[in-house]
């Protein structure tokens, strides 16, 4: 398991890990889906290679007690997503992940998303986490389900860069 100093965190097939500039070309390429950008918030469509750069430059400014993103990564594949812990408007650690699309339905975002809440309960110290969905992605639903997350009954409209417009989301929350 990962510290908050090393946040490395292998899984069977995956490897978490912090983003870095090299990633950036990999990053623009599975980013410039639309049907990936417009399951996010704040990833815009088109993405380009300045939009990673950009992204991962604001990753290495983060304050690692309040903020961290992993790019997930697979042998042999490289970059194929990302986790990230962030804080909402209230103040409360809120996580977000996404795939490239050759990597949907394979239980890989499941994978990520778990290792990644173990590390945030024992390397982070975080007992709540809060998530969200647009009612449009069941799949993340389920994912956020098999790792734990419960549904709190609220549904918010949350803006989506790449839609131009809020969509309706279904907020969850995870217990440590």
């Amino acid at each position: 398991m990962s510290t908050l100093d090393d946040p490395v965190i292998s899984t069977a097939r995956l490897r978490l890990r912090a983003p870095g500039p090299d990633d950036a070309p990999r990053l623009a390429q599975l980013a410039n889906d639309p049907g990936v950008a417009r399951m996010t918030t704040r990833m815009p469509h088109p993405y380009g290679l300045s939009d990673a750069e950009d992204f991962l430059g604001r990753c290495g400014r983060k304050d690692a007690a309040r903020e961290r993103v992993f790019a997930l990564e697979r042998e042999g594949e490289g970059l194929i997503g990302m986790v990230g812990f962030h804080p909402n408007e209230a103040g409360r650690t809120e996580m977000g992940y996404w795939l490239g699309r050759p990597y949907w339905g394979q239980g890989l975002a499941t994978e990520a998303a778990d290792a990644a809440l173990v590390w945030a309960s024992e390397g982070w110290r975080r007992r709540y986490v809060m998530a969200g969905h647009f009612v449009d992605n069941p799949a993340s639903g389920n994912v956020l389900c098999k790792t734990g997350f419960l549904y709190t009954g609220d549904v918010v409209p949350l803006h989506s860069l790449a839609r131009g417009e809020p969509a309706p989301t279904r907020m969850m929350v995870w217990l440590a």
